[in-house]
């Protein structure tokens, strides 16, 4: 019995690339006669002609398979659903605007083949512009330096996850899942593939200021209490430093009484310092907060509006799932 391979891409107004994806995608699979394939695509809810689209792909290819979403769910939750909706013995996740190369699938599939059990793509090199590259790299240094776990450099979870790997990550329950985190985290034998991503030829990118500051803090919060212990030692320290200079002015007052004025300027300066420090520390405290808040709410990842192309049993196992839940 041939090995069934799902490959998952997310997709949000994609209209000018889902077809080249499905195309390339169609023609790398074709040459592996050894596995079956299913391209699922998640879309969440564009308004643009990407439904459309994959109506029309749907009814030409019957590997293709679409899970439309009653709204937009976000690009962390999305992904996920679609991966736990997978059947494949192993299931390969990518983005929908070809700066995932499908052209890497066969090298995956070979490392998997020789027991890996996570085969990613990471990118030392990108055609992004130049400020947005280096600041990503900034950031996983600095997040790599503080996490309790080291998380993998330039890795955007674009690879190849074994159905073992994706089990276990189902087990966790999380609501709202760091992916590329809780790869790392798990620990599994990985295999690394470096690539050149290449810049979006059509369409613009999803990742705004704060979608990208979301999973930054996401990271953050997931994976270190570096910044929740800075914030207590900052505590004790300026309160030391507080007690100290508090001291030193009243003995100097003391003693040069008639000379010594102390003047506006270093109250209002040190008011405004330690007002500013408290609100960065409030604000990291409410990072964690609103994590936690997240996790206890337990809402479902995404509803959806509707399948196409799925049999009648993956249909009523859909409809037992929902009311089980």
């Amino acid at each position: 019995m041939k090995k069934l391979i799902t490959i998952v891409t997310p997709c949000y107004n994609e209209a000018g690339n889902v077809e080249e994806l499905v195309t390339r995608i169609r023609s790398v699979m074709q040459g592996f006669v050894e596995y079956d394939y299913e391209h699922l695509l998640i879309d969440n809810a564009s308004d643009d002609d990407t439904v459309t689209i994959l109506r029309r792909l749907t009814a030409a290819d019957p590997h293709v398979r679409v899970i439309v979403n009653s709204r937009n769910f976000g690009h962390l939750r999305s992904p996920i659903h679609a991966i736990f909706q997978a059947r494949g013995d192993a299931v390969i996740g990518m983005a929908s605007d070809l700066q995932d190369p499908p052209e890497m699938i066969p090298e995956f599939l070979r490392q998997w083949e020789a027991g890996f059990k996570v085969v990613i793509g990471v990118k030392p090199k990108s055609r992004e512009t130049a400020t947005m590259f280096l600041l990503r790299r900034a950031y996983y240094l600095t997040i790599g330096r503080i996490s309790d776990v080291p998380l993998i450099e330039n890795f955007t979870g674009f690879g190849l996850y074994d159905r073992e790997v994706i089990a276990t990550i189902r087990t966790l329950d999380d609501p709202y899942p760091y992916f590329r985190g809780l790869i790392a985290e798990l620990g599994y034998p990985r295999a690394e593939i470096p690539f050149e991503q290449p810049r979006r030829v059509r369409g613009v990118t999803k990742n705004n200021f704060y979608s990208l500051f979301d999973i930054a803090m996401l990271g953050l919060t997931s994976h270190s209490k570096v910044p929740i212990r800075l914030a207590t030692i900052a505590g004790f320290t300026l309160s030391a430093l507080s007690m100290l200079l508090a001291v030193g002015y009243l003995v100097a007052k003391l003693i040069y009484w008639d000379s010594f004025a102390l003047g506006m300027a270093p109250v209002l300066i040190g008011m405004f310092f330690f007002a500013s420090v408290q609100l960065f520390f409030i604000g990291i405290i409410g990072e964690y907060i609103a994590s936690i808040h997240t996790h206890v709410k337990k809402r479902p990842l995404v509803i959806e509006k509707e399948r196409i192309n799925f049999g009648d049993a993956d249909a009523s196992a859909q409809r037992d799932g929902d009311e089980a839940r």
